[in-house]
């Protein structure tokens, strides 16, 4: 693939009712109802509105033959109220629902972490390579059949891999890897091929965003050399809400779009399902504006792993790059000095004056021409000055750098000075490729200076600027190229608003914590507890515990897998029941809804993870 230059994956058409899916098609909108498929009424009501909102395909939860057979009646009602749009059966556990589902469903999705594997015990079990090969054939015997159900109802199917379902058997062989996800999937697909079926897409998605994009892009690499053509459902599971939920999916999904990766997504948000229309919608339009960009003449560096990239190595300036977390780089040039304690940045650009008062902690960047080596600032110089670098005695200096601008002098210059930190610029319309190419150019010229993106935007909407800004930077955080990033918006938000985007964007890419973390499913017919409220309530007790992670889980499908990453898990366990858990360990089951939040509490505090917040 071309890592500077934007082109959109081939793939295979994918029949999904009345609209196809993948090829030339435009990338598909979706979401899930978060009501009881048994209720008809509401469900119909809510796929109403999240179709209205923009969808193009609606998932439902079927965790029962049941829950299947009432596909029928929504499918029935829906038509009837002039609503065409195809419904998705999501199957967990029972195979036998996933074949009555497709005779009422346009596509069902299948998870095959549990549709013929045991439900997993989270030990560590050991195959021979016979009782391997048994297990296999297992899965080709019952999954064959429920082909060819599919086939005869013209139905398509999804095979979804989720990072916290893996099966035991996968595990035991490839361990919680990218690996161990993509062969789960391409076990299933194989069949598929053998089997001529072709209507077919797959999902590989993960909470952590890093595991996310590097298995996405491992299972486009291993279907590009074994010629499947299959199209792509991207997301982030368990993204939460709010700001996180936001940027923590713009990041990843947008990293892989923005590679031509995806032919639909989902944002999973722990919000109303309708909600999540309008944040993919945003995300999928911006990143669309790549398409047909200008030409950029980058080379990729050689020893660069696309697949399983490491983080470029670095001399450490001061606190920027070697071994160093990111740093936050923020503007206030209007003079204003306006702060959140929680997301102080490292460094202010001012411009050409220093603020009179000065927030403590924090190191100022001035114009060159105007800095006089006063204590705790820093010069930038532009290209144009490029020569001035030399006669300047500050052991930091800043330079802004366009990919473009970065020709044979420019790099004599930068082999003179280590001590430069780069501040990559562009304003071209595929700036991740200019970014890349910037990097990528430094790289294989041997030079070890940071690189700090600089991204521009001038939004008044705090949704609009987490979207882009985390789209712009997912690709250069997960290929390990980022030492630090620099909004800068000339909007009307505010500078704390903009400071929070960019160390929550650090903070989704798992490069720098700043604050709790929190794992939140986005809920569905499966969860017997109101998940919004609850998020709220857990947030408000926790939300100063930074560096903490708490999963909070509609039920077990992904619960315990996906919550390995957590410290701390409030898994929907029955109606009005709840299970805690500390990792993947269960350490009260069934507990009173009304009593949980505070029990989780207490269990923190237990483990002596618990801080007092400050007043």
């Amino acid at each position: 693939m071309d890592l500077f230059n934007y082109s959109r994956r081939e793939t295979s058409e994918v029949n999904i009712g009345a609209i196809p899916l993948g090829a030339s098609n435009p990338i598909r909108i979706q979401s899930m109802t978060n009501t009881s498929t048994l209720n008809t009424e509401n469900s119909v009501a809510q796929i109403k509105r999240i179709v209205d909102a923009g969808a193009n395909y609606v998932r439902l939860t079927t965790q029962g033959i049941k829950e299947a057979e009432n596909l029928k009646e929504i499918n029935i009602s829906l038509r009837t109220d002039g609503y065409m749009v195809p419904l998705v059966a999501d199957v967990h556990f029972t195979a036998k629902v996933a074949d009555i589902a497709a005779q009422y469903a346009e596509k069902v999705r299948i998870n095959p972490g549990n549709y013929v594997d045991a439900p997993r015990t989270f030990k560590h079990l050991e195959y021979t390579e016979e009782e391997y090969k048994q297990e296999l054939q297992k899965i080709r015997n019952r999954f064959i059949p429920f082909l060819n159900i599919c086939k005869e109802n013209h139905t398509a199917i999804r095979i979804g891999v989720n990072h916290g379902s893996l099966s035991d058997r996968i595990m035991s062989r490839y361990g919680d890897t990218p690996e161990g996800m993509v062969e789960s999937c391409m076990e299933f697909l194989r069949i598929c091929v053998s089997e001529n079926f072709s209507d077919v897409v797959i999902s590989i998605k993960a909470s952590n965003t890093v595991v996310m994009v590097r298995t996405v892009r491992l299972l486009a690499s291993i279907m590009e050399k074994e010629g499947m053509r299959f199209p792509l459902h991207l997301g982030v599971t368990e993204a939460g809400d709010g700001e996180d939920g936001r940027i923590k999916s713009a990041l990843g999904i947008g990293a892989l779009l923005s590679d031509g990766l995806g032919d639909t997504i989902r944002v999973s948000l722990s919000e109303a399902p309708e909600a999540e229309i309008p944040v993919a919608r945003k995300l999928v339009e911006y990143v669309m504006l790549h398409q047909d960009h200008p030409y950029i003449p980058g080379i990729e560096a050689p020893g660069f792993n696309y697949l399983s990239p490491s983080r470029r190595q670095t001399d450490a300036i001061h606190n920027i790059g070697g071994d160093n977390l990111p740093v936050v780089v923020a503007e206030r040039m209007d003079g204003g000095t306006e702060t959140n304690p929680q997301f102080t940045p490292d460094y202010i650009y001012a411009g050409r004056s220093i603020p009179a008062i000065r927030e403590a902690g924090v190191e100022y960047i001035l114009d060159a021409d105007v800095w006089e080596g006063e204590e705790g600032t820093y010069p930038a110089f532009s290209y144009e000055q490029l020569l001035l670098l030399g006669s300047c005695p500050a052991d930091l200096k800043f330079l802004f750098m366009t990919y473009m601008a970065q020709n044979d002098e420019a790099i004599s210059c930068l082999k003179y000075h280590p001590e430069v930190v780069i501040i990559s610029q562009s304003n071209h319309p595929n700036r991740l490729g200019e970014h890349r190419a910037l990097v990528h150019q430094l790289m294989s010229e041997g030079l070890k200076n940071p690189v700090i993106f600089f991204q521009h935007y001038g939004e008044d909407e705090a949704e609009n600027l987490q979207i882009k800004a985390a789209a712009d930077m997912g690709a250069l955080i997960f290929d390990g190229l980022c030492d630090g990033i620099f909004i800068f918006n000339q909007g009307l938000l505010s500078h704390a608003v903009v400071d929070s985007t960019a160390f929550s964007i650090l903070q989704a890419g798992r490069i720098r914590t700043s604050k709790t973390e929190y794992i939140s499913c986005p809920g569905c017919g499966r969860t017997l507890y109101n998940l919004e409220q609850t998020i709220a309530r857990i947030k408000a007790a926790t939300s100063h515990l930074k560096g903490l992670k708490i999963g909070i889980m509609g039920c077990i499908v992904n619960g315990p897998g996906e919550m390995a990453d957590a410290d701390y898990g409030y898994v929907g366990a029955g109606r009005g029941k709840i299970s805690l858990y500390k990792k993947k360990v269960c350490i009260e089951k069934n507990i009173p809804e009304e009593e949980a939040v505070k029990r989780l509490i207490e269990l923190i505090k237990e483990n002596g993870d618990y801080i007092e917040e400050e007043e």
